[in-house]
Parts: structure tokens; C-alpha cells; sequence
């Protein structure tokens, strides 16, 4: 009985130790089998194309990703997205080969699992859901595709967003991905908005909302604000008969003239009423980023790239050699660069025009027209008073004393004056504006020095 017993014992465990030799069916790994019934074929021999985008395009290659699943649905066709689980992604070791390939019995193997979105934010502050890793099976044109969107890993320099693209054929992928970036190029973001250019890791687009302004808002005499919207808005309402007259639409305007006239406020106005025109704002470190900025004028024209304080990049050479270095040359190389065809209009600001180098002026397409911002006359003095004091109440009898004492005042200058008129009656309780309260007011701002008075526009020495 007990040489029966170990005879069975032996080969029960002579069994399970052939059982555990025994070839196994291997099951294929997840994305194996997914790839594999869309395209039935074994993926492994389909080739990959990849294209890799800037960040700052995250929300517009999403947008035409929808624009895509939209018209695959419509057609019946299917379009399906599935999330990739994985901690390789961390590192940047993800991609369409890895799911095609990857071995079923490594506990790494990458997993279905949730789609994963990266929330950015758009004009206005609208929240637009992109997605930064996942993986989409569609079949545009009845042609079986899979396309791999990826975010740059973690400790990437510059951020970017790629998508892989895999098809029967090599020329099937690249056509698909051309197709992306035409929509992607199409459905922009940032097309027809008021921007602005940072560098950090990598571009940063930001949206601007500039004041709605009026034309009777920008109290200037009546034949230099005609000279300034025929050169600018002008061009762009006749943009399509220039163009088909043979005459170049690129322009560059220079707004130049004492501190505080209204160089700035006139080109905002300008801005919000060339409408559909994309609008580049430079200013501060934006003027080392010259060369992205028209870029960006070129990418998404028609636009309007406003340039305030260009003395600060382009000094007279003769004057200060030191300004010779790459950011005025890159500067004019940008104005000359730019085809004829091109709907780019370049809005210059300068309190100190003798400064500037000659040769922005030297060629048209650089500057075309550089039109004078004056300190405002007496007519332009009582609008300004007028247009300031909207709101409170004034009562003054001489208007026409104060007009006469503010000659040699800038628009900045007044406005303040207006303001620090307004604090002192609230300071006295009073309703009203008087006469009491202007002079002290005036008597103030000319009093606090010279700079107060050059930053502020005050070209009198003393009040009349």
C-alpha cells in the first residue's frame, strides 16, 4: 500500500512539473489586440510617422482633433479614444511601437485606462480640455488609422505635444498628419485676438482684452487722426483691391511725440477697430522675442504687430554703438523679410524720434509714415477737459482760464489734473468741482518737480 501511495505521489507531481513546462498560448497584450483588430493585420510590421507640436498649440491641434471626430461620427465611421496606463509615460518612453510590441508578460506592459486631459485655458478664459495622452482608432476615408497623442515628459526643457500616427502605408500616415496641421493652422486659437508673447520653457501665448475705444476718445487734431486711420485702417478696409491693383499691403506706422499725448491710447483705438485683425503687442521683454512675434504676425495675418517704445531697441547707431546688436538687426530683417502679399502692419510708438535709427526709415516697408502726436492745442485742451471730467461735475467760472493754463500740457497731464481735482472736493465734501479746487489741484502737479511734469507731459515751465 505505501509503495501504491508514493507511486501516485510521484506522479502527481511528475504531471504538474509537465503541466508547468508545457508551452503556454501567450494571451496578446491589450494595445496588441486592439491595434491588431483594427487594422487586421499584425501592427508590428506598420510603420509610425510622428510630428511634434509647440505647447502653445495644445488647443488648436485639439480643436481640429474634434473637428475630425466630429465628421468621422457624422459619417458613421467610428472614432474612439482610449487612455494609456503606464508609468513609462513619466520619462517619455511611450509611444505607438511600444503599444504595438509590447510583451504581454512584462507587469510593465502599458494598459487601457482613462483618457487623460489637460485643461487650457483660451480667449476669454474658456476652459477648452485637451487631451495629452491617449490613443485614437479612427477610419477616415474607410482607411483604418491610430493616432498617439503625448505630452513631453516631466523634466522635458521646452514642453511640446506629440502625435504618432500609424497606417497600412508610410505616405497614408504623413498625408493624415499634413491634414491635422492645415486644420490646426485654420481652427487657431489665437486668430483675430489681442496677444501677447513670453519665453520661458518654450513660447507662451497670452490673451489680452483691450478697452473698447471710440473715436471720440482720441482728442487729437482732425487732420493728423485722418492721416493715422487712412494708413491704417484704410489699408485694411481696401486690403483686397490694394492687393489686386498690385500694391504691397505690409506697412509700418510710427506714432511719435511728447509723453502722454495719446501715442499708445491712438494705437489701441486702432486695434479695436481693425476688427479680425490678430494683434501682437510688444513691449518690455516682448522686444527680445522680435523674431517669434512676426512669426506669429505672418502665421496668423491679417495682423497688426504694436511696437511701443521702439527707441529702446533702435537707437541711432552713430549715436550709441552699443545698440548694434541682435535685436535691431533682427528687427529689420523681420520688416524687410515679410512677402509683399503680406497683410502685416507694424504700429511703432517713440517719445524721442531723433534717436532712432535712420535706416527703419530708409526703405518703405519699414516705415512708410511716421506722423507727429502733438501736445494738444487749445481747441484739443477743452476736449480733453471735457472728455476727463465725464461724471463729475465742474464749476468753474472761467473754463476758457483753465484752457489758457494748461498750454504746454500733455492729455496724461490733464487727465491727472481732472483726477486730483476730483480727490480734493471729495476731500471737502463738496458735489462739485470749483474753481478752488483746479487751482490747487494745478498748483500741485507743477509744484512736485520736473520729472512729475516729464513723466506726465508738462512742457510750460509755469501755469499762466
Amino acid at each position: 500500500m505505501t509503495d501504491i501511495n508514493s507511486f501516485a505521489e510521484s506522479f502527481q507531481g511528475f504531471m504538474k512539473t509537465m503541466n508547468a513546462a508545457a508551452p503556454r498560448e501567450k494571451k496578446p497584450a491589450p494595445f496588441i489586440a486592439l491595434l491588431t483588430e483594427h487594422f487586421g493585420a499584425d501592427p508590428a510590421l506598420l510603420p509610425v510617422v510622428s510630428y511634434t507640436f509647440q505647447m502653445f498649440d495644445h488647443p488648436n491641434l485639439q480643436l481640429a482633433l474634434d473637428e475630425i471626430a466630429q465628421e468621422e461620427k457624422a459619417a458613421g465611421r467610428g472614432y474612439e479614444i482610449t487612455g494609456v496606463a503606464t508609468e513609462a509615460r513619466r520619462f517619455g518612453a511611450i509611444d505607438l511601437s511600444t503599444l504595438a510590441t509590447a510583451n504581454s508578460s512584462d507587469f510593465r506592459v502599458p494598459k487601457p485606462g482613462p483618457v487623460d486631459y489637460k485643461t487650457v485655458l483660451i480667449s476669454g478664459g474658456q476652459p477648452l480640455a485637451c487631451i495629452s495622452m491617449g490613443l485614437i482608432l479612427a477610419r477616415p476615408g474607410d482607411e483604418p488609422i491610430a493616432l498617439l497623442m503625448s505630452g513631453s515628459p516631466e523634466h522635458a526643457y521646452t514642453p511640446h505635444i506629440q502625435i504618432e500616427a500609424m497606417a497600412a502605408t508610410r505616405e497614408r500616415s504623413e498625408r493624415f498628419l499634413a491634414e491635422i496641421r492645415s486644420r490646426v493652422h485654420r481652427l487657431s486659437v489665437y486668430r483675430g485676438q489681442i496677444l501677447s508673447i513670453d519665453a520661458g520653457r518654450g513660447l507662451t501665448v497670452n490673451f489680452h482684452r483691450l478697452p473698447e475705444i471710440r473715436r471720440e476718445h482720441i482728442i487729437l487734431p482732425d487732420a493728423t487722426l485722418k492721416r493715422i486711420e487712412r494708413q491704417t485702417i484704410g489699408f485694411a478696409r481696401h486690403a483686397e483691391a490694394l492687393r489686386r491693383a498690385g500694391r504691397h499691403l505690409k506697412r509700418g506706422v510710427l506714432l511719435h511725440g511728447p509723453p502722454g499725448t495719446g501715442k499708445t491710447l491712438t494705437a489701441m483705438y486702432l486695434a479695436t477697430q481693425m476688427k479680425g485683425r490678430t494683434v501682437l503687442l510688444v513691449t518690455g521683454t516682448g522686444h527680445g522675442l522680435i523674431e517669434q512675434v512676426c512669426w506669429f504676425a505672418r502665421l496668423l495675418q491679417p495682423s497688426t504687430v504694436i511696437l511701443e517704445d521702439v527707441d529702446l531697441i533702435a537707437q541711432d547707431r552713430e549715436d550709441n554703438p552699443r545698440c548694434t546688436g541682435p535685436v535691431l538687426f533682427e528687427l529689420l530683417n523681420q520688416m524687410d523679410g515679410l512677402a509683399e502679399d503680406a497683410d502685416v502692419l507694424f504700429l511703432l510708438t517713440t517719445n524721442r524720434p531723433e534717436a532712432l535709427e535712420p535706416a527703419l526709415a530708409a526703405r518703405p516697408g519699414r516705415i512708410d509714415q511716421a506722423v507727429e502726436v502733438p501736445l494738444p492745442d487749445a481747441d484739443c485742451r477743452r476736449l480733453l477737459i471735457d472728455l476727463y471730467a465725464r461724471g463729475a461735475e465742474l464749476k468753474l467760472t472761467d473754463r476758457q482760464r483753465l484752457v489758457s493754463r494748461t498750454a504746454g500740457a500733455s492729455a496724461a497731464f490733464i487727465k491727472e489734473l481732472i483726477r486730483r481735482a476730483t480727490l480734493l472736493a471729495c476731500i471737502d465734501g463738496s458735489p462739485t468741482i470749483g474753481d478752488g479746487h483746479m487751482d490747487e489741484a494745478l498748483r500741485e502737479l507743477v509744484l512736485a518737480g520736473a520729472l512729475t511734469k516729464k513723466l506726465l507731459g508738462f512742457a510750460a515751465d509755469e501755469p499762466a
